[in-house]
C-alpha cells in the first residue's frame, strides 16, 4: 500500500496528523517504508556466453561496413518494425517483441577474469578485494524459496566470479551439472546403495560430534564452508519437490527438441524448470571462453554457437510467456565484453569492451525496444552509453534489495553492492 509513498503524499499526511488522523510518528514509519524498496518475487535466469559474443554478427549488424568490418551474416526484420538482427537468429527475430536490446554497453575490463567478475558483480575487479556475485547477493539478501537452492549454475560455475567472494560461502551457487547427458542425474542427489535413512541420521550425528571440535579450533571459516554444502545436500536429498524440479527426462521429447539437444538448449530447459520450482537465480553457460572466437569467428557462429543459442533463448522466452511466467522472471543474455569491429588475420575478432550488445527480457520489462546505438563500426558507442553497474543497479531495485545498500568487505571497508550504479528507468517498464 505504501510502496509508492512519495514527497508529496508525505505532506499531505502529515497534514493529516493535525486533525488527530495520524502522528508524527506514523509519518516517519510510512517514510521509512516507503524509502525501502518492495522485495519482488523475480527470478532472473543469465545466459552467460563467457568469451564475449560478436555485437555486429548478433544483436548489432552492420552490413554496410567495408568488408574488412562486415559480418557474412545478413540482417533480418524481426517481429516489430524496425529492429533487426542476425539472420542466423531467425527463431529470436520471432521473439523480439519480448525483450529489450541494450546496444550501447560499454567498459574498460579487456581480460575475460576481470570482465567477467564485472559482469557478474557490477564491480571492477580489485586485488585486495573480493566482491560477491550479483547471484551471490540475493542469495544473501532473499534466501531460499523452497528446498532448492536460492541460487544454480548450469552446468557449473564459470569461476570465482560468479562466487560469493567476502560473504560466507554458503551463498555460493549449487553447481547442476550438465543435463545434456544420457541418464542425467544431479551428483549425490540419492542415497548410496545399502544405506536408509536411520543409517544416514546416525552418521550425521556423528559427524556432528566430529565438526563441533573442528568448528571449535577452525579460523579459516573451512568448517562453516563444510557446514552449509552438506546441509545443502541433505536438504536436495530428502526433497522430492527438488529431485522433481531436476528431472529433465520428465519433459516431453518435443520440448526437449525445441530448446535443442545440446549442453546450452538443455541448460536453459532445465533452468525454466528449477525457477518454476522456485530457483532465484540460475546462470547458464557453455562452460569459460566458449565464445572466445580469436579465428575462425564466422563459420562457428553460423554453424554452430548461433544456432543453438538462437533454439534455447526463443524456445525460453515463449514458454515463459505460455506459462505466464515471463512477467515474474528476468532473461539476460550476454558476454563479458564484446568483439573488435575489424576482423584479425585469422578470420577472428578480438575482446572489445568499449561496445557491445546485451539483451534483457521478462520482469515486467516492455519488450520491443533497442537502447542506445554504436558507430557505422559497431566499435563505439554513439548515445545512451550503458555501464554495468547501472544494469546490476536495476536488476536489484527490481527484485527490491537496495542497490546502495554496503557491506563490510573483506578488508574492513563498507561496499555497495550496487556500486553506486544508477537504475535504468526504461528497464523499471
Amino acid at each position: 500500500m505504501y510502496n509508492d509513498f512519495d514527497r508529496r503524499a508525505l505532506l499531505k499526511v502529515g497534514s493529516l496528523s493535525l486533525f488527530g488522523f495520524l502522528g508524527y510518528g506514523d509519518v516517519l514509519r510510512l517514510r521509512a517504508q516507503a524509502l525501502t524498496p518492495a522485495k519482488r518475487d523475480i527470478s532472473i535466469i543469465h545466459l552467460l556466453l563467457s568469451g564475449g559474443i560478436s555485437q555486429m554478427d548478433s544483436w548489432d549488424p552492420k552490413p554496410d561496413v567495408d568488408s574488412k568490418y562486415r559480418s557474412q551474416f545478413a540482417p533480418i526484420e524481426t517481429n516489430v518494425s524496425g529492429i533487426r538482427i542476425s539472420d542466423r537468429l531467425p527463431l529470436t527475430a520471432k521473439q523480439a517483441d519480448k525483450f529489450v536490446i541494450i546496444r550501447s554497453m560499454t567498459h574498460k575490463q579487456v581480460s575475460h577474469e576481470s570482465a567477467l567478475a564485472l559482469i557478474c558483480s557490477g564491480h571492477d575487479p580489485l586485488g585486495t578485494v573480493q566482491f560477491p556475485a550479483m547471484q551471490a547477493v540475493i542469495s544473501k539478501e532473499l534466501g531460499p524459496r523452497t528446498d532448492l537452492p536460492p541460487v544454480v549454475s548450469i552446468p557449473s560455475v564459470t569461476g570465482s566470479w560468479e562466487k560469493s567472494g567476502f560473504l560466507s560461502t554458503r551463498y555460493n551457487p549449487f553447481n547442476a551439472g550438465n543435463p545434456n547427458t544420457d541418464n542425467y542425474k544431479v551428483r549425490d542427489l540419492d542415497l548410496p546403495m545399502g544405506v536408509d535413512w536411520s543409517r544416514m541420521d546416525h552418521r550425521r550425528s556423528l559427524l556432528a560430534m566430529v565438526d563441533d571440535e573442528f568448528r571449535r579450533l577452525d579460523t579459516t571459516g573451512i568448517t562453516e564452508s563444510m557446514d552449509s554444502y552438506s546441509q545443502t545436500a541433505f536438504q536436495l536429498m530428502h526433497s522430492a519437490q527438488a529431485k522433481k524440479a531436476f528431472q529433465i527426462e520428465n519433459e516431453p521429447e518435443e520440448v526437449r527438441d525445441r530448446y535443442g539437444r545440446t549442453s546450452l538448449g538443455q541448460g536453459v530447459l532445465l533452468a525454466r524448470r528449477l525457477v518454476e520450482s522456485g530457483v532465484r537465480f540460475v546462470t547458464v553457460s557453455r562452460g569459460f571462453n566458449a565464445y572466445d572466437h580469436h579465428k575462425d569467428i564466422l563459420p562457428l557462429l553460423g554453424n554452430v554457437f548461433l544456432p543453438e543459442l538462437d533454439r534455447a533463448y526463443s524456445a525460453l522466452l515463449e514458454d515463459l510467456h505460455q506459462r505466464g511466467m515471463l512477467d515474474s522472471t528476468i532473461v539476460i543474455v550476454t558476454g563479458e565484453f564484446g568483439r573488435t569491429p575489424e576482423i584479425n588475420a585469422g578470420g577472428g575478432r578480438d575482446h572489445w569492451p568499449t561496445a557491445f550488445s546485451l539483451t534483457m527480457a521478462g520482469g515486467g520489462i516492455t519488450g520491443g525496444r533497442v537502447y542506445g546505438s554504436t558507430d557505422e563500426r559497431g566499435g563505439f558507442v554513439k548515445d545512451n552509453p550503458v555501464q554495468v553497474a547501472d544494469v546490476v543497479a536495476t536488476l536489484y531495485k527490481k527484485l527490491g534489495i537496495d542497490p546502495d545498500k554496503e557491506y563490510v568487505g573483506n578488508i574492513g571497508r563498507p561496499v555497495k553492492i550496487g556500486n553506486n550504479g544508477k537504475p535504468l528507468e526504461f528497464l523499471m517498464v
